[in-house]
């Protein structure tokens, strides 16, 4: 019986390196400093409202003081959706 052709393998050649694209980022440097504000005159608000037993920031808002720090606060997180 004939003995069949021994095939050559090619040599291994390693898939091309890929290339690094650069993932290019807008630069936000205001959201930190205005989230962590928001953050600071919520808690304030809200601080001084009880220490003042409801007299300070607005006498007029009455317990509404409460909802306007909390807004600050919520408005924080807001701004906070900003960050890349």
């Amino acid at each position: 019986m004939p003995k069949s052709r021994i095939r050559k393998k090619a040599d291994y050649t390693p898939p091309p390196s890929k290339q690094a694209t650069a993932i290019k980022l807008t630069s936000r440097t205001w959201v930190a400093p205005v989230m962590l504000a928001m953050f600071v005159i919520g808690l304030a608000w809200i601080v001084v409202f009880y220490v003042t037993d409801g007299s300070l920031p607005i006498d007029a808002l009455g317990n509404w003081n409460i909802v306007v720090g909390f807004g600050f606060i919520a408005a924080g997180f807001g701004v906070s959706t900003q960050w890349k």
